[in-house]
């Protein structure tokens, strides 16, 4: 069986023996999307290679349990403009960061997919645990999309490409229903390493159940701290406007950051770096870098490119609870 294999350059200092951190190392990556040498290119729509859609991915129909959730997730926010407080608002933003900058682009993005840095397994298993509360799915599942989706960026085998259409990057592809045996099999292709953690397996059985539990306490903080109405408010922003919010750019990344915008580097795909989508989902927007060099930890190579998932990882290194981090250098040459 080919393994798949996360491009992982020197890191910057050595874990310190004394410490106990989770061992498990990813599958060797073979056939990773590889830089040419750094040249700045305007990226079109107009180079884009024609690629016919696949009818089977619609042949064992609707995947009901997704579409549920996520149109529960886009009714729930009809609520919000009805309970808004400016309470409610900051809590959505706070909780943004921590599940989506924190949880997605720092855990499960970066660390968990990637292996950027090294860090402690409690403080790894409470990146995942926050990645899980971004509503995306428990975290083998989404490193073995991502790191398929690596393997085969922009190929006929990319779970969402927007050669097949931008709505269908951004979402639709989401929604037809997998096999078992083909899910199965990529899980344990992709996704072998973290099957091994038995707290990644929880977070497997136990993804809905954490989402209920975050909005009761919200609900609980809300009403018991101010009154029934703060209590809506908490869980229509802090919950649905907030996860709505975390799953439209994590997924602009995929449809517009393949789309539009310009290249620092030469990739067999047509990744771009897209302003916009770097602000709005905490530095991942930078994804013609990352796909060049898929296991940096900084994904904006010039100082105008802001990175906010980089210093955290950065900040966190200082304080000693993540290391060997992998930085590369911020200038093309």
């Amino acid at each position: 069986m080919d393994d798949f294999a996360t491009t992982v350059e020197p890191t910057s200092t050595p874990a310190p023996s004394e410490r106990t951190t989770d061992t498990t190392t990813l599958p060797s990556l073979k056939n990773q999307t590889v830089a040419s040498p750094p040249t700045r290119k305007r990226g079109r729509r107009s180079d884009r290679p024609e690629r016919p859609r696949s009818a089977y991915r619609w042949s064992n129909g609707l995947d009901w349990p997704v579409a549920l959730w996520f149109g529960l997730l886009h009714v729930g926010c009809l609520a919000a403009p009805f309970y808004f407080t400016w309470k409610g608002l900051l809590l959505a933003i706070f909780l943004g960061w921590v599940t989506g900058g924190l949880g997605i682009c720092l855990g499960y993005h970066r660390l968990l997919t990637h292996a950027s840095f090294k860090t402690y397994r409690p403080i790894r298993w409470l990146l995942a645990l926050f990645g899980t509360l971004a509503g995306e799915g428990p975290p083998v599942h989404w490193v073995a999309v991502h790191r398929k989706h690596h393997r085969y960026s922009d190929q006929p085998d990319d779970p969402h490409s927007p050669h097949d259409g931008g709505w269908w990057s951004h979402i639709i592809w989401l929604f037809p229903r997998p096999y078992d045996t083909r899910w199965r099999q990529m899980l344990d292709r992709y996704g072998k390493d973290l099957q091994k953690d038995p707290f990644m397996r929880l977070l497997d059985r136990s993804f809905i159940v954490w989402h209920f539990l975050l909005g009761l306490m919200l609900f609980a903080v809300g009403w018991l701290g101010w009154d029934l109405y703060t209590g809506i408010s908490f869980v229509a922003y802090g919950m649905f406007v907030r996860l709505v919010y975390v799953l439209h750019v994590t997924w602009l990344v995929n449809s517009a950051s393949h789309m539009w915008g310009y290249r620092n580097y030469e990739t067999s795909d047509n990744s771009r770096n897209l302003w916009w989508v770097g602000l709005l989902a905490y530095g991942e927007g930078w994804h013609n870098n990352h796909h060049a060099y898929p296991g940096r930890a900084r994904h904006g190579h010039h100082w105008w490119e802001f990175d906010m998932t980089y210093l955290a990882i950065r900040t966190l290194e200082r304080t000693g609870l993540v290391w060997d981090v992998n930085h590369g250098r911020r200038k093309l040459t």
